[in-house]
């Protein structure tokens, strides 16, 4: 097996010594759980764009990854934060990822695709009329290409809302016009902290109450709700105040596999941008849930938790960075190059850290590429591995 240099400490390489790549078995779904994967988008690194100012894709990489989520059987939660939506992703550009991955949806009987409504066309003043608007604009968009709506969390809100009841009157809005039912995505402040707040209140189980109420006024229009705030209890409370068939999708990136296994009272279904970068043991777990094999379920996710801890440590927003450099070493796509320049947002030894837990679980399918690849990015960043 490849042994490399790799950081251990500012200034400091010791040998790495890879193990062999783990045979995750063939999923057959459907599964038990509804499982969609954040897609991230795989950037051109060839365009001639200015990346931290214009998104500029590779829509055949982008997509051919979409179909490889589709072909384990995971669904694909598209144009999302995992896309960078909103932090160098725009609405057009991410209108036409939907309307791309849409198209290459119907290659796939039974994909699951959900597809992100947001209010970020908006600069900033605007008033809760505007997000209103911004809001229809582009769940009215999704709709007449046939897709299902999850609808984000908006940081024009958060600046024009000033109570919960301005969260109540923009949501009731919303939810009255959608011809399908959606998926409500709470995302924490720890993902993006202009979303601070969110819901009227700063404290989380205050601002649950009222996104309870939303739910309560209009579960007919509510598939379920996404939450991202990185705290287990938090998630098991609300998911066991949300009406019937209302679902909890879980978005805690540190706590999946026992929020999915769930407990005796109910579980969560899964929309994760680990499960981006996971997304061969993914399908492998919940085929073994979906069989009664539970112990084989933690088995095969229990490794990845301490990668997914890693890649999502604070500053929680720049999780995108690991999630394409584990494309990018696992030969997903040929280069590590972000939208908006973001393959800088994480440092060498954070890089380093991430290809050991990504081995130690069995997560590198080859490791010689992998070995290959992890030694040009230490080189381009002055490392001699």
């Amino acid at each position: 097996m490849p042994t490399l240099n790799l950081p251990v400490a500012p200034g400091k390489l010791a040998p790495y010594t890879m193990r062999p790549a783990r045979q995750f078995p063939a999923a057959k779904p459907p599964f038990n759980r509804i499982a969609y994967a954040a897609a991230h988008v795989v950037a051109d690194p060839l365009a001639d764009a200015d990346p931290w100012l214009e998104p500029a894709i590779d829509w055949e990489r982008t997509v051919a990854f979409r179909r490889h989520l589709w072909s384990l059987g995971l669904g694909v939660a598209e144009a999302m934060d995992t896309a960078q939506r909103g932090m160098g992703l725009d609405w057009p550009t991410s209108l036409e990822l939907i309307r791309r991955t849409l198209e290459a949806a119907r290659d796939f009987s039974g994909a699951l695709t959900g597809c992100g409504a947001g209010t970020d066309q908006l600069d900033g003043g605007a008033s809760l009329d505007d997000v209103i608007r911004a809001y229809e604009e582009q769940c009215a968009a999704i709709e007449k290409l046939g897709g299902r709506i999850v609808l984000m969390a908006s940081r024009a809100l958060v600046k024009a809302a000033r109570s919960a009841d301005d969260y109540v009157k923009v949501y009731d809005r919303i939810l009255a016009q959608v011809k399908q039912p959606v998926i409500i995505h709470w995302l924490g402040e720890m993902f993006d902290p202009a979303l601070d707040g969110y819901w009227g209140h700063k404290d989380h189980y205050q601002a649950m109450e009222v996104a309870l109420d939303v739910i309560a006024a209009h579960p007919e229009k509510v598939d379920g709700i996404k939450i991202s705030l990185l705290d287990k209890d938090k998630e098991i409370a609300m998911r066991r105040r949300l009406p019937q068939g209302v679902r909890m999708f879980t978005g805690d990136d540190f706590n999946y596999a026992e929020l999915i296994a769930g407990d005796a009272q109910n579980y969560s279904d899964a929309l994760l941008g680990i499960f981006d970068a996971i997304a061969p043991a993914a399908a492998a777990a919940l085929g073994a849930l979906t069989r009664g094999e539970v112990k084989i379920f933690h088995e095969i996710l229990a490794p990845t938790v301490p990668l997914s801890r890693h890649i999502f440590k604070a500053p929680t927003r720049f999780y995108k960075t690991g999630v394409v450099f584990m494309a990018y070493l696992n030969g997903l796509q040929d280069h590590f190059t972000l939208v908006g320049g973001q393959e800088s947002a994480r440092s060498t030894l954070h890089l380093a850290e991430l290809f050991r837990l990504a081995d130690a679980a069995g997560l590198l399918a080859d490791p010689q590429r992998a070995a290959a690849r992890m030694r040009a990015v230490l080189a381009a960043r002055g490392v001699a591995a």
